[in-house]
């Protein structure tokens, strides 16, 4: 123990990762002021100050990077603080006691702060440096370019560029209140206009999820994407094919939770980008009733993230591939299958071609499949049906489900007004409310029948024949 404590006094000497200390910025930076930016530390959350101020003490670079960097200039409230580090990630684990090393395809340090986490990086370097030397490039990339491996420590400036949009790649050091600029990232912040890093074709090439991350920064920032920047996407868009699936997902549902969902779902179809994501999302945009239904779907969900409101990845994917169940479902009915036999086959049908594209994950499935499973018990307003739909624990995703389709015209807005009545109503009134069964009057008439012809049966003949 006493020999840990001397370690953490006595031994912590700068990485020799890179050669700039905090006090002396390097060449080629440009370093904006607190009073040009307006910036404080007070605007840090202050585990990561601690960590900022830590790092800097012990002798390491320390900064406030990325998202957080950048909402702060643009006035908004980031929801994480990263920092990014010249220290290794074994020098940040001796400095911080709740602290723990995580990854494996590049490490970084979760240091505690009470309940709070601050993810902490160590500066990387650009795998493809040696951009020129084909044996270099191919060793960490595919045949289409896209990065395998991505996890060498580098300069400050390495890491800057190694970035996706300038935008991103700002340096907040809050000790210092001082913001280091190496790609003019501060000027495209204040044109609201959003840039990549480098070469775009080889950019998109290396990480193809960019072009999804630039439809949704765009709208999120309300900034208008580089022409040099949009232009290779629209030619470029099929490398998402090549995107493991669950990725593909993580960054969907980014996009799908923003609370831009629908400006960014406009966008992607406007520059090609929906195929393989939602392979059935050209169609269904293109049905009048599947277009409005989608677009109320989204809208409901973009006012709910915006209103810091809970939003369910399950009932989101439901409304998104509701056209494509329904329309396997009336194919299903028309060959000659009963109705709920029909259903579940056409749900099992369409979330079988769905998971090879976007991979959604099983959890969601089964709410999924629920809420659609619930949609034809709504037409049943007599007896105890409407009571024990009531007491379904998925009711209320399920009715503001069946509420979507009244308002988009797919069903009569009649029965969303009689849930919504019912569900007010007190147990008096739910009993006056039901509706006259009229298939069970059926079943009593038809039972009446068969009973009627057998007494006449046991008599010795029907009415016809008494009569003859």
């Amino acid at each position: 123990m006493i020999r840990k404590f001397l370690h953490r006094v006595f031994g912590h000497k700068p990485s020799t990762s890179v050669s700039v200390s905090v006090s002396r910025p390097p060449a080629g930076v440009h370093v904006i002021s607190r009073k040009q930016h307006g910036i404080t530390r007070d605007h840090i959350n202050p585990c990561a100050l601690k960590v900022t101020s830590g790092l800097q003490e012990a002798g390491y670079s320390a900064f406030v990077v990325g998202g957080a960097a950048r909402d702060l200039l643009l006035g908004l409230d980031p929801k994480d603080f990263d920092i990014a580090t010249n220290a290794t990630p074994e020098e940040v684990r001796a400095i911080f006691r709740r602290s723990r090393i995580i990854g494996r395809r590049f490490r970084l340090v979760h240091v505690m702060c009470g309940a709070e986490t601050v993810e902490v990086s160590t500066f990387r370097g650009d795998t493809l440096a040696g951009e020129n030397d084909g044996a270099t490039a191919n060793a960490h990339a595919d045949e289409h370019g896209r990065l395998l491996r991505d996890n060498v420590f580098g300069s400050q400036e390495e890491d800057a560029k190694r970035r996706d949009f300038t935008v991103n790649a700002l340096f907040f050091d809050p000790v210092h209140e001082e913001i280091w600029d190496y790609l003019n990232g501060y000027e495209d912040i204040k044109a609201k206009r959003l840039r990549i890093i480098g070469d775009p074709l080889r950019r998109y090439r290396e990480d193809p999820v960019r072009m999804l991350r630039a439809v949704r920064l765009a709208a999120k920032l309300d900034m208008q994407i580089d022409a040099d920047t949009a232009a290779p996407i629209g030619d470029l868009a099929p490398l998402l094919q090549n995107v493991p699936p669950s990725r593909l997902f993580d960054e969907m549902l980014k996009l799908l939770l923003s609370g831009h969902a629908l400006a960014c779902v406009i966008d992607l179809r406007t520059r090609g980008l929906h195929h393989g994501l939602l392979p059935m999302l050209d169609v269904i945009l293109e049905q009048p009733l599947g277009e409005r239904f989608i677009t109320l779907a989204l809208k409901n969900t973009d006012e709910r993230v915006r209103h810091e409101k809970p939003v369910s990845p399950g009932f989101l994917f439901a409304a998104l591939l509701w056209h494509e169940v329904l329309a396997a479902w009336n194919n299903r009915q028309t060959a000659g299958e009963k109705m709920i036999p029909a259903l579940h086959q056409a749900m099992d049908d369409v979330l079988a071609v769905q998971n090879k594209k976007l991979a959604i994950p099983h959890r969601y499935d089964a709410i999924m499949k629920e809420i659609w499973a619930m949609q034809p018990r709504f037409t049943g307003r007599s007896g105890r049906r409407p009571f024990r739909l009531l007491e379904h624990p998925r009711f209320r995703a399920a009715y503001d489900f069946m509420l979507l389709r009244c308002e988009s015209g797919e069903i009569e807005m009649e029965l969303g007004e009689w849930w919504e009545a019912f569900q007010r109503a007190g147990s008096g009134e739910r009993e006056a409310m039901l509706l006259k069964d009229e298939t069970q009057k059926k079943r009593k008439r038809s039972r009446g029948r068969r009973k009627s012809a057998s007494s006449d049966a046991e008599n010795g003949g029907t009415v016809a024949d008494t009569v003859q």
